[in-house]
């Protein structure tokens, strides 16, 4: 199964660590102590023992949710901008296609009302920490290989998500044949070729330094599949899928506390892969992230490009 969630970050940290046990798995020492039933001496000692396995997941889930609220609060606004400008509105059915969050769904919920629809779709939905209230309706759906959950919907929005499907031609034709005729799509994807510095000025050690682990970054997305410019190609991926009045725009925050938070958690996740580049090491990583946490810092966040048209 291919992730199309939109946070290839949370694909590859599980790489690297596995995934994490559940709860069937686990051994004993892993299970509440009043379900053990009496224990020796040693083996309460063991039980309150941390548990490395449990304190890793509990490390990534918070990077990962880091990650999640710094791009939400980069790029929502320009996600919000367009929906505003199609006139989203009480009553419209919507496919969220590769939901990550919890942030634009809710925004759309508000927006439709409880006359509209909203369906969130994405192949893994562990980051909905609570169950779906109607409009909302929240499936697990891989678009790399599935059928729309659907058609007839009035919006149909994928953010981060056809730059890193194998089949992008596949998962658009799924996309486009979701929409009513007059129907928009809204496609969102970063282009880190177009912008590839994370210090655009780039005036002393600690700002090169930053930039050397952006190349290594960019190098650890690329050869897991993301294309780094997919970006730039969506307008005219979305006039050969046949929608018209196809219009796009681009843009990136240049410093903000977001992007640096964007950063950290970016770095964190993908440390590991980072230093197997040999691009970088543990202590550049080390001295990158004391550099970000003192705030003086001016990091700017890959720039994300904005497509749209209508069905015919």
């Amino acid at each position: 199964m291919t992730r199309t969630d939109g946070h290839l970050l949370d694909d590859l940290d599980h790489e690297d660590h596995g995934r994490p046990p559940s709860d069937e798995h686990l051994d004993q020492r892993d299970q509440p102590t009043e379900l053990l039933g009496h224990l020796s001496p040693r083996e309460s000692r063991e039980q309150l023992q941390p548990d490395p396995r449990q304190e890793e997941l509990a490390r990534r889930r918070a990077d990962a949710a880091q990650w999640r609220d710094a791009f939400a609060a980069l790029y929502d606004p320009v996600t919000f901008r367009h929906f505003e400008a199609f006139g989203v509105g009480p009553g419209w059915r919507c496919w969220e296609a590769g939901a990550g969050g919890t942030t634009v769904v809710s925004w759309l919920a508000k927006r439709v009302g409880p006359t509209g629809k909203v369906i969130a779709t994405a192949t893994d939905t562990s980051w909905a920490d609570s169950p779906a209230r109607p409009p909302v309706e929240l499936r697990v759906h891989d678009i790399a290989v599935q059928d729309p959950p659907g058609e007839g919907f009035d919006l149909v929005h994928a953010r981060l998500v056809l730059g890193r499907v194998p089949d992008r031609e596949r998962a658009l034709r799924a996309l486009v044949k979701a929409l009513r005729p007059g129907g928009r799509l809204l496609v969102e994807d970063t282009d880190a070729a177009l912008q590839p510095l994370i210090c655009p000025d780039e005036y002393g050690p600690e700002q090169q330094l930053a930039n050397r682990l952006r190349h290594a970054v960019r190098t650890v997305l690329a050869d897991h599949g993301v294309d780094l410019a997919h970006g730039r190609t969506l307008p005219r991926l979305l006039r050969a899928a046949g929608l018209r009045q196809v219009e796009a725009d681009a843009g990136f925050p240049v410093t903000s506390r977001a992007c640096a938070g964007l950063e950290s958690a970016t770095v964190r996740q993908l440390r590991s892969r980072l230093v197997a580049t040999g691009l970088v090491t543990d202590h550049d990583i080390d001295r990158h992230l004391s550099h970000i946490s003192s705030g003086e810092m001016d990091l700017a966040a890959p720039a994300l490009i904005s497509a749209w048209g209508r069905k015919a």
